[in-house]
């Protein structure tokens, strides 16, 4: 086995996110289903800018946020996400890197724009992503280096990634590169619709061990499963997935095996803001407890005050260091 120079290595849709506060009724009057994420054209992606109040411009996109805490938490990150060779696209990778975060994903020259998530989010802190994928979708398994994943403890891969074709391949040879040298696969299910649009192919990867460990939130779990019986969805992931995490928002988290289910609470929160990120810094904070060879306890507890950080805050990405977080919490790391 490669001598792991990573922890941790995130593969996903680099996605720069424009933020938003708005209410109900600007939901209803664009047609946007609260609380979704709805891929949109360049188009729509103009009118729903034109249409949005004042925004907060950050780097975004699901496995990066993740990826962004890992380091955060004091662990060796990698990510592989595809960026246009424009203004946007030179920023996210300003970001990302001055994240400490290892990204060297060559950016497109040509092709779409930099991908693009427009983020509503609603006084009750419940986000509406609309997100143009732009260059993200031209991801492709030229752009997965081997030597990086054989090298990476843990490949963490999101399911939006199942959208794009081309990207869909770069997940697969990537999870295959990773297996073969020894190493962990995570993926996290990403989003209840986008569950609904692959949920034959995601209970796949589970069942054939393409992935090993699954992340998902309760809705997301009922989507995959088509059921509103929560135990029975749990009793099925336990089944399908070598281990399995569903955060269920205030009342915590459970870490299932096919031999136990351990409850883990949330971290209590002041006032939820914005909830954007919060399963993906769920995720950072169980991962890098996970290779720190944590219980699937304390990496649950990790998780959730990764997640209490970044819901209180507009933005997906830590306000506060996490690795001091965790130690004022008695987690050390």
């Amino acid at each position: 086995m490669t001598t792991a120079q990573y922890d941790v290595l995130g593969i996903g849709n680099a996605i720069f996110d424009i933020l938003v506060k708005t209410d109900d009724a600007f939901l209803a009057a664009h047609g946007m289903s609260k609380g979704a994420m709805a891929l949109i054209d360049e188009a729509r992606a103009s009118a729903v800018y034109q249409a949005m109040g004042p925004a907060t411009e950050i780097s975004g996109g699901s496995a990066a946020n993740t990826i962004v805490g890992v380091a955060d938490f004091g662990a060796r990150a990698a990510y592989i996400g595809k960026v246009k060779n424009d203004q946007i696209g030179n920023l996210y990778t300003h970001d990302i890197r001055a994240a400490k975060v290892a990204f060297d994903t060559p950016p497109a020259a040509s092709g779409p724009a930099t991908g693009c998530s427009y983020i509503l989010v609603t006084p009750d802190g419940e986000r509406t992503m609309n997100t143009y994928l732009g260059a993200a979708q031209d991801l492709t398994p030229a752009d997965i280096d081997e030597a990086k994943i054989a090298a990476s403890k843990i490949v963490y891969l999101e399911g939006y990634l199942w959208d794009p074709k081309s990207a869909k391949e770069a997940f697969v040879k990537a999870a295959k590169i990773a297996h073969d040298n020894g190493r962990m696969v995570a993926l996290t299910l990403s989003d209840a619709f986008c569950v609904g649009r692959y949920r034959a192919e995601f209970l796949d990867l589970m069942r054939g061990r393409t992935v090993d460990l699954i992340f998902a939130n309760e809705a997301e779990l009922t989507s995959l499963y088509e059921t509103q019986d929560f135990d029975k969805a749990l009793t099925q992931l336990r089944d399908d997935a070598t281990l399995g995490v569903v955060t269920r928002s205030e009342k915590g988290c459970v870490v299932a095996t096919r031999d136990s289910v351990t409850p883990v609470p949330a971290f209590p929160v002041s006032q939820v803001v914005d909830t954007t990120g919060a399963g993906d810094l769920f995720a950072a904070g169980f991962l890098f407890g996970l290779v720190r060879g944590f219980t699937h306890e304390e990496a649950g507890r990790l998780g959730a005050l990764a997640a209490a950080e970044v819901i209180q805050h507009i933005g997906a990405r830590p306000q506060t260091s996490l690795k001091v977080l965790a130690q004022q919490h008695g987690l050390s790391v």
